[in-house]
């Protein structure tokens, strides 16, 4: 994430993080939001961490429940969150910036570099196969246990790590084109061309894989998703029907994500193709709005429980349970395992009142979570 606290008050003015030419006149004295920025990453790291640890004790519970696919996709997408609040707002804002004032060493910055963008990276294509998964549930409901099961997700869910990991390598040189961004092409020659170029490039790239393709992906499959639910629900009215708690998270995190992360990446482009403001003032509004649209982008981080805990309330009750436990101090009862279990469908028309009839869907699994026998 891009600095804007320590460099504007603590950096010469011949590095300063908005322009490297200003004089220190020139130069923005402080944030212009005051110590609200402390305060706010401080307190969504703490909010955040332990409802995103709650969420993962949680979803690990009712992994070996239920062995659901939904359910790991989940509990990959807890896990990176908490690798987005210790990366960056920890590290990246509290540490460097309001405790230390300065940067890390060079090496070590840019190697904390790329661990931070491969966090985000994960943190947010994770819910691209959690989107597919329930896609094919909900609009092909008679192929989901055959495309959809749980030793197939563990090995979409390593894929997407390693695939972030993989794609971060070239934000390495990030900082430096970061700050060489308002004067980028200004060299001479056609090394300031090629650096321009490079720049651009690195830019785009990034918006695209954190912003517009994952958005174009949610967009397009929850739009048949939710198209196909309402024409399912006006021809069927069956009794106990159910649209599914998981395709209803589902809806609200991509929703939400949309919103929180659309000011970040307008304020990246804008940085891209604006020349940096000379005067005070207008460099003060825009490290105003570089604060607030980093904010909302890591606030994505730290709401997914308070969704989960407002759409379910099977979530909310084991929220509940683990925290009379924690508090009590009581061993919690051993978990009941899905290989011991019949799974019926994770289709969001299927519902208990009905599943007499579609005997042909029960599944049962092997203890690695694959189905190995289907009934007719």
């Amino acid at each position: 994430m891009e600095h804007s606290h320590i460099f504007p008050l603590l950096s010469p003015p011949n590095s300063s993080a908005w322009s490297p030419g200003q004089q220190p006149a020139d130069t923005p004295q402080g944030c212009p939001l005051g110590p609200l920025p402390v305060i706010y990453y401080s307190a969504l790291l703490c909010l955040g961490l332990p409802a995103n640890i709650l969420t993962v004790i949680i979803l690990s519970q009712l992994v070996l429940r239920r062995q659901k696919s939904s359910y790991n996709y989940l509990l990959a997408l807890a896990a990176a969150d908490i690798l987005v609040l210790l990366l960056i707002v920890f590290v990246d804002f509290i540490l460097e910036d309001f405790i230390l004032g300065a940067p890390l060493p060079p090496s070590l910055n840019k190697a904390v570099q790329v661990l931070e963008f491969s966090s985000i990276h994960t943190s947010i294509w994770i819910t691209v196969p959690l989107t597919v998964d329930r896609y094919i549930a909900v609009c092909h409901p008679l192929k989901y246990h055959s495309v959809s099961y749980p030793a197939r997700t563990r090995r979409v869910i390593m894929g997407v790590y390693m695939g972030c990991l993989v794609s971060a390598a070239p934000y390495y040189w990030w900082p430096e084109l970061w700050h060489g961004l308002p004067g980028g092409g200004t060299g001479s020659g056609g090394r300031g061309s090629s650096s321009s170029a490079a720049q651009h490039v690195l830019v785009w790239v990034h918006c695209a894989t954190v912003y517009l393709l994952p958005c174009s992906v949610f967009f397009s499959l929850n739009a048949m998703i939710v198209r196909k639910l309402q024409r399912r629900r006006s021809c069927f009215r069956l009794r106990g029907y159910s649209t599914g708690k998981t395709t209803a998270i589902l809806l609200a995190i991509t929703s939400v994500f949309a919103v929180l992360w659309a000011p970040r990446t307008v304020v990246i482009l804008y940085h891209l193709y604006t020349a940096p403001p000379a005067s005070p003032g207008p460099a003060r509004l825009l490290h105003l709005l570089t604060d607030v649209a980093n904010m909302l982008a890591l606030l994505n981080t730290g709401v997914n429980f308070f969704l989960y805990c407002f759409i379910s309330k099977r979530f909310r009750t084991m929220a509940a349970t683990v925290l009379r436990t924690l508090f009590r101090c009581r061993k919690q009862p051993p978990p009941f395992y899905a290989g011991h279990n019949f799974s019926i469908t994770s289709s969001p028309w299927i519902s208990p009142a009905n599943s007499h009839c579609i005997k042909m869907l029960v599944y049962q699994y092997d203890k690695n979570g694959k189905p190995i026998c289907i009934s007719s």
